[in-house]
């Protein structure tokens, strides 16, 4: 598989802010009275069954804002057609994790990744590797629904006009609703605002969005943080369903919700040097049946039964 040569791309956001870095978290190596968790390092090599074809291999990756390490030593695979959850508390580098599989980092002035993340063997950072593809293949679906102040139609259809589909673009409108399990609801309106839907059909319009342009992977960053329980349901049957035909890679705080959808779950907690400076570490990843019954690691336990995150 070859990805087209890199073209320019628009460079915007922010640093981290020095509070982000340095904010007290609880330590997770000591337990309550102060004596040390017995700590099981986590094996790399030992990678959970069924992981024969995997879409993404991370090695010793490293993500650096500026000067600060916000992630460090991160190695995992990605299976196909699998739902990957990880969890932790805030600010283990969960989302930064997250954003380097489709190098959205990329567009914080500053950022940089170090070690390796292969695309079905490809290097993703190799200097040929054109980033807007990258995130052709691997779509994105945000914390917070965010619709084009357009049509229904239009919202879908936009990432198919921009890649210069001009035939055939009812079919595809309606194969993504379909798709997203929004169809039925919005069949009747399709010229009306997209800003007119409520939250969590708003959410399934920019999953619908994602899937119009065929994506092969979608990255979800807590897609539900901001819907109620019903809207929070219906995302997750959808993930059930999008698993036949997509890789899904889900971050999210809430831990039912990663032992409900997820096939594997990666734990990652922070981390805390010296100077007080956190640093987002991976600290168990396997099977989310093994995570959340039987955990290697004395730290991921303690996070799963609510000692501290």
């Amino acid at each position: 598989m070859k990805i087209r040569p890199q073209r320019p791309s628009p460079r915007h956001s922010r640093h981290p802010s020095a509070a982000e870095r340095s904010a007290p978290v609880t330590d997770p190596q000591h337990h309550q009275d102060g004596t040390p968790v017995q700590i099981t390092p986590y094996d790399p090599n030992r990678e959970p069954p069924g992981l024969a074809d995997p879409v993404f291999q991370v090695s010793d990756l490293s993500v650096f804002y500026g000067d600060y390490e916000a992630v460090r030593d991160v190695t995992m695979s990605i299976g196909h057609r699998q739902i990957t959850a990880m969890i932790g508390p805030s600010g283990c580098g969960k989302s930064t994790v997250l954003r380097c599989f489709n190098r959205m980092n990329d567009l914080i002035p500053g950022a940089r990744v170090n070690g390796k993340i292969a695309y079905h063997g490809e290097d993703l950072y190799g200097d040929h590797v054109d980033p807007i593809e990258v995130r052709h293949r691997i779509g994105m679906v945000f914390q917070k629904p965010n619709p084009f102040p357009k049509s229904i139609y239009d919202n879908i259809a936009y990432g198919p006009r921009v890649n210069g589909v001009r035939r055939g673009l009812d079919d595809i409108v309606e194969e993504a609703l379909h798709q997203a399990a929004l169809w039925d609801e919005v069949k009747d309106k399709l010229k009306d605002s997209a800003l007119a839907l409520s939250g969590g059909q708003q959410q399934r319009l920019c999953i619908a969005r994602t899937i119009a342009v065929k994506p092969e992977v979608i990255l979800m960053d807590e897609p539900c943080s901001a819907l109620d329980p019903i809207a929070t349901a219906k995302i997750e049957d959808l993930m059930h369903n999008l698993a036949q035909q997509y890789t899904i890679v889900i971050v999210t705080h809430n831990m039912q919700q990663a032992a409900r959808v997820s096939d594997r779950t990666a734990f990652l907690t922070a981390d805390v040097d010296k100077a007080g400076v956190r640093h987002g570490r991976l600290v168990e990843y396997d099977l989310t049946s093994q995570i959340f019954t039987t955990p290697q690691d004395e730290r991921t336990e303690a996070y799963i039964t609510g000692r501290f995150g």
